[in-house]
């Protein structure tokens, strides 16, 4: 056995006293040097081979290139074949086919527009006359009521007129007098529904300023046309005077209205 492998031993057994583990690190270290320089060495032959593929690529190229060029026997032949080509193309014009023109280059025609023309407008319809529409009026009378009374006309002077009949509870009754007759418009939505002519006879009982309530239907004409009620639902409108007796005003007195619904034309 040779004297340095106990020595080399020794030194070793020393080493790992002094720093224990130090041995498993550098053989650690070792193997990774000898790994990192076997990894080297691969691709460093890779990039040898690489290399060498490359010059084989440009020797393949470099065939094909020749293979694709043309043979000098057809290059020599081609200006031959195209020498006539060039002469039958210099041919000189005529003249006649010079000067006449090619149909292709005349003018083109011009088209003018058409004038806009406007469309006649239809004649006016003749002028035609409507019908006069009729016009409706209430005629408000308070004379024809009925028949005079037993009293008739005497009295004292300005008394009012005792008619016959009585009011609803046998009060006596006297002919209105009206203190403002109604306005047109403020019978016109009650009447219609009403087809004239037609009248309607109430008693209403006077009351404070002019006015008239309780009224009652008398008797209507037509019978069915709705003239008496629509008369009863505009009496709260009407503004009759309070009968006179004995130069007193009797507010509270019965009074009989009459109502001519008529039709008149322009």
């Amino acid at each position: 056995m040779s004297p340095i492998l106990p020595k080399l031993s020794t030194w070793i057994d020393g080493i790992d006293a002094r720093w224990p583990g130090a041995r498993r690190r550098v053989v650690s270290v070792g193997l990774a040097l000898l790994l990192e320089a076997i990894l080297l060495v691969v691709l460093l032959s890779l990039g040898a081979g690489a290399g060498q593929d490359g010059a084989v690529d440009e020797v393949v190229a470099t065939f094909d290139i020749e293979q694709a060029s043309p043979e000098p026997e057809q290059q020599q032949v081609e200006p031959q074949a195209a020498a006539p080509r060039r002469a039958a193309s210099a041919r000189p014009v005529p003249p006649e086919a010079a000067a006449s023109p090619s149909p292709l280059s005349s003018p083109p025609a011009v088209v003018l527009p058409r004038p806009a023309t406007t469309p006649e407008a239809p004649p006016a319809p003749p002028a035609t006359t409507a019908p006069a529409a009729p016009k409706i009026k209430a005629v408000i009378r308070s004379d024809m009521a009925a028949a005079r009374g037993p009293e008739g006309s005497a009295g004292a002077s300005g008394d009012s007129q005792r008619i016959a009949g009585s009011g609803p509870n046998g009060e006596p009754l006297y002919a209105a007098q009206w203190y403002r007759e109604p306005y047109h418009d403020e019978l016109t939505g009650y009447l219609d529904y009403v087809n004239p002519p037609a009248w309607a006879l109430i008693d209403c009982r006077t009351e404070p300023q002019f006015r008239v309530d309780g009224c009652v239907l008398v008797d209507e004409w037509p019978q069915g046309s709705n003239m008496g009620r629509a008369v009863l639902a505009a009496a709260w409108q009407f503004k009759v005077r309070p009968p006179r007796v004995g130069g007193r005003s009797m507010v509270g007195e019965w009074v009989r209205i009459r109502i001519d619904y008529t039709v008149t034309r322009k």
